[in-house]
């Protein structure tokens, strides 16, 4: 999905929760502002799919869950407020619960889809923003436009540690939560 800035209203995260419970889209809150997310598409839809799905058949019978773009996060330390593509929590769930609208707190791991219109984003600010979760363990970034997953693991120092798949018939693996993806099952239908 794609974070397009409205005109700059200034708003509270209680107005912002208020504004998001009523609207007919979803929005991000950062610094006071707020950033209607618009479709994405086709390709961005089916990795999402086949990411959300091959993860979730692999999680059935643990004690994680798999959630998409309709799973709001808050990063408390910034009062922001965003919508990851996919992202998975592990054990209890830490929600912020504000008159109904329901925020995760401790996400695992988080995967963005890149788009071109958000790619500069998601690698820049959005991965600061990100490392402010102390939940967080892996930040995953996934091309549209060729077989390229890198993927970001914090250490036990704090410090983030890169890696990157780009071949068929290769594989990532999630360690936090103990899972491998094969680049064929989250490119599936999307390059042939």
């Amino acid at each position: 999905m794609n974070a397009q800035p409205q005109e700059k209203v200034i708003m509270t995260s209680a107005q912002y929760l208020e504004f998001e419970k009523n609207s007919e889209i979803k929005h991000e809150y950062f610094d006071g502002a707020i950033f209607a997310m618009t479709g994405a598409s086709v390709k961005h839809n089916r990795i999402q799919h086949n990411i959300s799905r091959v993860l979730g058949n692999k999680l059935l019978n643990s004690q994680c869950d798999v959630f998409s773009n309709d799973m709001r996060v808050k990063i408390e330390q910034l009062e922001k407020y965003t919508y990851p593509d996919i992202l998975v929590v592990c054990g209890d769930i830490e929600i912020e619960n504000i008159k109904g609208v329901e925020t995760i707190l401790n996400p695992l791991v988080i995967i963005e889809i890149l788009s071109d219109s958000t790619e500069a984003y998601d690698r820049g600010d959005k991965f600061k923003h990100y490392q402010f979760i102390s939940s967080l363990r892996e930040y995953i970034l996934v091309s549209q436009h060729s077989y390229w997953i890198e993927k970001y693991k914090r250490a036990g120092d704090g410090q983030w540690i890169y890696s990157s798949c780009n071949e068929t018939g290769h594989s990532i693996t999630i360690d936090s939560i103990g899972c491998e993806l094969l680049l064929e099952d989250i490119y599936y239908r999307v390059i042939h």
